[in-house]
């Protein structure tokens, strides 16, 4: 049956706090709820969270948004946010409230600088185990992975030890996005790195992979803070676990050969929309081996042509 609300009863705080209840029943995850939440603090920046829904209107959301221009804050960061608050007017709408609508706002298309060659050199470097901490092995084994798998961080801090089957080379994912089991294969050489490590982290098969050096799952912070001192102590400034996920994709689709498709499967997409902003946002780079890719340029059997050769003529 479908709850009717007397939206003269009501305002927009009210409102979204009922919103943010019924998402968590339904299931939705803590970081989304967080996320919800510290969005409906940002309104309250720009629109009056006392207004009765009912009295809300189109002009009201305009005058929100222009105010976020005019304060700077980024087209990305004004999308996410009425992404959240489109979200919140549907849920409105499907128990009898009138709601203005909330137009598509252009965000921009963001190139990530991805870990160079040189950057990935000095992270990857096996550290001495004769003289390392546990923590510094087990973050360059974390690296090793994230480069392997282009998984995301939630997902790394939520592998067990059982969910690692090093006899047919594959990785179960328990915690992902989509709340689906993904299974993936392992390269021989994360195989053998895991092997090594899993002598020395022993554990018991329901133990975290990676833990602290007291044993204990790894929170998000602690993640952060492990991976953001390991890559200052080699040297890189760059210290985002996300970027590794990038790096991967760049990496499969420009230096593999990999295309959208297993690109979506293995990155656990649930569609290919976010696989091809992977694919628009690297397509630059394909100048670098353009001629290995352009039908005319088979055909006429032209080889290997220099990015600045093919610039110059431009």
């Amino acid at each position: 049956m479908k709850i009717t609300i007397n939206s003269s009863l009501t305002t927009f705080k009210l409102l979204f706090n009922d919103f943010l209840t019924s998402c968590k029943a339904k299931g939705l995850s803590e970081k989304t709820l967080q996320s919800y939440a510290s969005h409906l603090k940002c309104f309250g920046k720009y629109l009056d969270l006392d207004t009765p829904i009912e009295d809300l209107t189109q002009k009201h959301i305009e005058e929100m948004v222009n105010k976020m221009r005019d304060k700077g804050l980024s087209p990305n960061t004004i999308q996410s946010y009425l992404r959240t608050m489109a979200s919140f007017f549907s849920w409105c709408r499907r128990n009898g409230l009138y709601t203005p609508h909330i137009a598509q706002y252009r965000g921009v298309e963001v190139i990530k600088d991805t870990y160079t060659d040189e950057e990935l050199k000095r992270l990857l470097k096996k550290p001495n185990l004769k003289e390392c901490s546990f923590s510094e092995y087990r973050n360059w084994v974390i690296i090793n992975l994230f480069l392997d798998c282009g998984c995301r961080s939630a997902t790394i801090r939520a592998i067990e030890i059982r969910d690692v089957d090093l006899v047919k080379g594959m990785v179960a994912y328990r915690h992902t996005k989509s709340r689906k089991v993904q299974i993936l294969p392992l390269s021989s050489m994360m195989v053998s790195i895991l092997q090594e490590y899993l002598r020395i982290r022993r554990g018991n098969p329901e133990d975290k992979l990676f833990c602290s050096i007291e044993g204990e799952p790894m929170t998000e912070s602690c993640l952060k803070s492990a991976i953001r001192d390991y890559n200052l102590r080699r040297g890189v400034r760059k210290t985002s676990c996300h970027l590794f996920r990038h790096s991967y994709a760049k990496r499969f689709l420009l230096d593999c050969g990999g295309d959208a498709f297993a690109l979506q499967h293995i990155l656990g997409h649930s569609t290919l929309a976010m696989t091809k902003h992977y694919c628009n946002i690297y397509d630059a780079d394909l100048l670098n081996n353009y001629n290995e890719l352009s039908p005319l340029a088979k055909l006429s059997g032209v080889g290997s042509i220099k990015k600045a050769d093919i610039q110059k003529r431009r």
